[in-house]
């Protein structure tokens, strides 16, 4: 145990309000690659650009709008590596200078080329935000809660793409080229302000006892706990982080990728997977081409910017509930119910577009609300939080680097191709999506386990990779408002029946495949 920080002084945050604290600010990552998504919908179909661009093509204008990901993909990929050698607090300050600086490329830009650098810088800052954050988030929360502050950060993603959307339409009134101009702007003084704020947060704990920095480490987790350095629950947490730091590297199997894959094959596959569907099941369909998805169904110009905006608020509002029920219901109930109503919203848009009647642009856009919020309670936020929570502390940057490079690949993936497909499928279009929402659905059911309340620290007993974990239960840390009686994964609102055949048909649909090999450690342990 390393020696106990002093108490900190009166004015310093401790505590939940520090973890909020940390939690929204840490946000305006992810509310800076949301603004981003969404900026261009909006501008694309506006006058003033397509005049400045010369008219640009389909392909011209997926490549404007795609173009971003690959910038992502690279620096998403070189983020694990990034993150382990400057830590969380500096990837996230770097990640937001860059971004700053390529949105000032962006908005004064002269021609296609220059428009071209500017996403693709934006793309390399992104990138390093968006694997960052949520492995920053992951490692600063307590069990019982991270779910809920995963999602909360992911309402901050879609605050940004609203606010984009709706800065889109106000500025579309300003007869000049600062309609489009201003929109890009905005997210210089966004990433500014992240970069400024970045240098006042806590390290992540256990990337610093990951270092050997105990004495730093220990005085976060106190910070954490309410101040108190001699709280036994923040130097049962310390005890815990250090005994799993030492316990891999008496593995000496080193800490590379090839390792990762060889020790956690199925880890890295499923956190890939999940991002791959989140592309896959459709989102930036109508996340980057919104207003053209309403001018396909019947609604022009302006008109079209406002149903997306409108279609934006919506959203916003759909990631609240899983605050509450991510970790009440899981991650499972929530990616298998966000299918099937995402899969059918789909499948409906496409059959109004082909019979194409009057009602045609309404069912649409009430066909295109319901997509969105279905995929702002489930598919949204879940992918973001489930690569960090299996992945173990020594390879968690390095796993979360991938899974967040695959989404970055599929992002630039549908992106691209979206704009040409509009053209010759048309309506075809989102049926297809829909098929991928089905396949998403049996992934989830047969392949993914339950995640809901376990600690990082035991997660392999989730996995079945060792035996039942000898440490005490980071349940307790971060939080010493957690009673006794809410140590249990369960919360004590019921027992678990361990028997399949004992439960009801649902309970067997839902929960198939639970982690009814893992059990909490009690009290009496």
């Amino acid at each position: 145990m390393p020696d106990l920080p002093p108490p900190p002084s009166r004015n310093k945050l401790v505590g939940q309000p520090l973890l909020y604290a940390i939690s929204i600010f840490a946000s305006l990552g992810v509310f800076l690659f949301g603004y981003d998504q969404g900026v261009m919908s909006g501008i694309i179909t506006g006058p003033y650009f397509r005049q400045f661009f010369n008219s640009p093509g389909p392909l011209e204008v997926g490549t404007m709008v795609a173009v971003l990901e690959l910038g992502a993909l690279a620096t998403s990929i070189a983020a694990g590596r990034v993150g382990d050698i400057i830590g969380r607090k500096g990837t996230l300050f770097v990640g937001a200078l860059v971004f700053t600086v390529g949105g000032a490329v962006q908005t004064f830009t002269s021609g296609f080329y220059v428009m071209i650098i500017g996403r693709v810088i934006s793309g390399f800052g992104v990138g390093l935000l968006s694997t960052i954050v949520p492995i920053y988030q992951s490692e600063i929360s307590p069990p019982n809660h991270r779910g809920a502050l995963a999602c909360m950060e992911f309402t901050g993603n879609i605050a940004g793409y609203a606010t984009s959307v709706w800065t889109d339409y106000f500025c579309s009134f300003l007869d000049s080229h600062l309609s489009w101009r201003i929109p890009l702007f905005i997210q210089c003084v966004i990433g500014a302000i992240l970069a400024v704020g970045s240098l006042v947060m806590p390290e992540s704990p256990r990337w610093l006892i990951d270092t050997d920095q105990d004495a730093a480490g220990m005085r976060v987790i106190v910070d954490l706990h309410g101040g108190d350095p001699n709280d036994m629950l923040a130097q049962a947490e310390f005890q815990e982080i250090k005994e799993k730091v030492i316990s891999e590297r008496e593995l000496g199997e080193g800490r590379g990728y090839a390792t990762m894959w060889r020790k956690y094959k199925r880890r890295v596959l499923l956190a890939m997977s999940s991002q791959a569907f989140a592309q896959l099941n459709g989102i930036n369909v109508i996340s980057y081409y919104a207003p053209s998805v309403f001018e396909e169904a019947g609604w022009l110009g302006r008109d079209a910017v406002l149903m997306t905006g409108i279609n934006a608020i919506i959203y916003i509002l759909s990631t609240i509930p899983p605050w509450y029920l991510v970790d009440r219901w899981g991650r499972r109930i929530i990616l298998l119910s966000g299918a099937v109503i995402m899969g059918i919203a789909l499948g409906l848009t496409g059959w109004w577009m082909y019979i194409d009647v009057p009602a045609t642009p309404q069912a649409v856009v009430i066909c295109v609300i319901i997509f969105n919020a279905a995929f702002g309670y489930s598919w949204g936020p879940i992918p973001w939080l489930y690569p960090p929570e299996i992945m173990p502390l020594t390879f968690r940057s390095k796993g979360v680097s991938i899974s967040t490079a695959t989404n970055w690949a599929f992002n630039f993936i549908v992106g691209e191709t979206t704009p040409y497909l509009q053209e010759v499928i048309t309506w075809r279009l989102y049926p297809m999506h829909g098929f991928y929402c089905a396949c998403s659905f049996v992934l989830v059911y047969f392949l993914y386990p339950e995640t809901m309340g376990v600690p990082l620290e035991e997660m392999d007993a989730v996995f079945g990779e060792e035996e039942r974990l000898d440490y005490e239960s980071e349940r307790a840390s971060l939080m010493s408002g957690v009673h006794s009686d809410r140590l249990s994964v369960n919360s004590g609102r019921r027992p678990k029946i361990n028997n399949p055949a004992e439960r009801g048909w649902v309970s067997r649909v839902l929960y198939r495949n639970d982690r009814s090999a893992y059990h909490p450690i009690g009290d009496e342990e």
